[in-house]
């Protein structure tokens, strides 16, 4: 049982002084979070409670992470709500033992990766994507959350929808009820910025609820939770018919790629603060270890946590101790606390939601991501030229108006096609010689680099390969029929690798060349392209790669 709770090997007495407040400042946080997030979900606010325990202690046992606290979060929570609504699609089914059924399959998911050592799929979700897609999230979350704060109808839909519902309802506010909402979303985020050590949600969760008895709010047309059953969940595995859970499979990859990324990406910015390694496919088995354990909990889809990770660390944990104590915590919480929610305000909760989510609408990052241009490369790709950008959007976009898990894969796919694209036409420049010291640089980029009469230096700045072998031929072509052209020499240094169609195309066309009297070069490639060439019967000329520009420019011009 070695590789059982591995953060607490060589366990120091002195840290659990440390591990237990930050334990205790997790809790804080982690209660009205899981309350909140589990009306995203679209299942009753203790459900997200019930999640915490067991992930919380199953992670610890079972992640690499020292730092990662592992809980209900927005984005799979969202995702969960469209995951079990599609799979539901109008039945009699139990929504809350769907939603546990979901973190049952996304967690034996999560285990099986693991298991097969699959941890490199967070590879791709680019970053741009994951950023687009959690800000096309966060707006979607706030759309779903501000009828609640506005104590009107609202309506169903895409995020524009959910906006063009809540303007036409907007007449009929309620004064108490925007009060208290509005009041608990200032609150909170006054909170962060005044006193970041302050646990703002529950303030805001503990004044709502005193409000809420003192005043009589319920008796002023403000919805409360109303009845929380008291203790703790009866453990088992949800009662779902097998057609049930098969219908949760396929959304169930989604939520994982998702709650997987999300969580490796807090996982690794701890672990680089505190000077360890995590590992990935250890993740994905402390992930499926969690949601496993939430979902036999009668609770809901859980992951990696960066806010709350970020409050532990700000406490001083020094191990997945400090999840332990949030954890007996929290079951202190269900055991003996849960009555006292009964009379929070809904619209307190969507204020502690819309403060938790706000923070996710990183504008600046996506206007960072289209600052990430130049020139040449506008020349090269023209509207393709800001791919990271283009990604994000697409995902943002594709969230708010065609729900999360299509959002998610049109980011994907944009992605993926962008860099298709990008490939296809890859960046080829002309070098010349600076004068002095004679190396050769771009002609762009220097203009004091001169051309070598009678001789043209390209460097192609991708694998040359089918998709872009045709494009590279054409540009060597032009290059070639400039007047008084007598060779071409190819820098390849600058090519990681080539396929069996390139090389028939280098064939095809140095003989074309020849021909008309010009010679092909090829100087510097590295081992993999020089293993190619060799292997599959290159022409001798091609073969015979030059170990310089230079030396093959010589050779140019000697004739030899």
């Amino acid at each position: 049982m070695h590789w059982l709770f591995p953060s607490l090997r060589g366990y120091r007495r002195r840290w659990l002084g440390r591990d237990a407040l930050a334990g205790a400042t997790v809790w804080a946080v982690l209660v009205p979070e899981a309350l909140a997030y589990a009306t995203i979900a679209g299942v009753s606010p203790v459900v997200g409670l019930y999640a915490a325990p067991a992930a919380l202690i199953l992670y610890a046992a079972f992640g690499s992470s020292k730092h990662l606290v592992a809980g209900p979060m927005a984005a799979t929570a969202a995702l969960s709500a469209a995951v079990v609504a599609d799979a539901a699609g109008g039945s009699s089914a139990d929504f809350t033992a769907m939603t546990a059924a979901l973190a049952v399959t996304v967690g034996l998911a999560a285990l099986l990766a693991g298991l097969l050592r699959l941890g490199f799929v967070a590879a791709f979700i680019s970053e741009p994507v994951l950023k687009g897609f959690i800000v096309g999230l966060a707006l979607t979350i706030i759309a779903g959350q501000l009828p609640k704060l506005f104590g009107v109808e609202g309506g169903p839909g895409n995020f524009f929808e959910k906006i063009w519902a809540l303007i036409g309802d907007l007449g009929g506010t309620g004064g108490p009820t925007l009060l208290a909402g509005a009041g608990s979303l200032v609150l909170i985020l006054v909170l962060k910025r005044v006193a970041p050590m302050v646990p703002g949600s529950l303030v805001a969760v503990t004044l709502g609820i005193a409000a809420a008895a003192a005043f009589g709010l319920e008796d002023h047309g403000v919805d409360v939770v109303g009845s929380v059953e008291a203790g703790l969940p009866s453990p088992g595995f949800p009662d779902v018919s097998l057609d049930e859970l098969g219908g949760l499979a396929a959304g169930s990859v989604g939520v994982l790629l998702v709650a997987f990324a999300e969580g490796l990406g807090a996982a690794r910015t701890y672990a680089a603060r505190g000077h360890y390694e995590v590992d990935a496919n250890r993740e994905l088995i402390g992930l499926g270890a969690a949601g496993l354990g939430a979902g036999l909990s009668s609770g809901m889809v859980v992951n990696g946590s960066l806010s709350k990770t970020a409050v532990n660390w700000s406490a001083g944990a020094r191990t997945q101790l400090s999840g332990v104590f949030a954890a007996a915590l929290t079951v202190i919480t269900l055991l003996f606390l849960t009555g006292l929610f009964e009379k929070l305000p809904e619209a307190v909760l969507a204020g502690v939601v819309i403060a938790a989510v706000v923070e996710l609408v990183d504008i600046p990052a996506l206007v960072s991501l289209y600052r990430v241009f130049t020139h040449r490369l506008g020349q090269a790709y023209g509207v393709a030229a800001r791919p990271d950008f283009l990604a994000a959007i697409a995902a943002m976009l594709g969230v708010m108006a065609f729900d999360t898990l299509p959002g998610l894969f049109i980011g994907i796919g944009v992605s993926l096609l962008l860099l298709l694209y990008r490939s296809s036409r890859p960046v080829i420049s002309e070098l010349g010689q600076l004068p002095g010291n004679g190396h050769f640089t771009s002609l762009d980029r220097h203009g004091e680099s001169r051309r070598i009469p009678g001789v043209i230096v390209l460097r192609v700045e991708a694998g040359i390969y089918f998709a872009n072998a045709e494009r590279i031929e054409s540009e060597v072509r032009e290059a070639a029929a400039r007047e008084g052209a007598g060779a071409v020499v190819i820098d390849a240094e600058t090519v990681p690798f080539i396929d069996v169609s390139a090389v028939r195309m280098l064939d095809g066309l140095t003989g074309e060349l020849e021909a008309l009297g010009t010679r092909l070069l090829l100087a510097r490639d590295v081992g993999q392209v020089r293993d190619v060439l060799r292997t599959a019967d290159a022409r001798a000329e091609l073969r015979h790669v030059y170990p310089t520009v230079r030396a093959a420019v010589e050779a140019a011009r000697s004739g030899r």
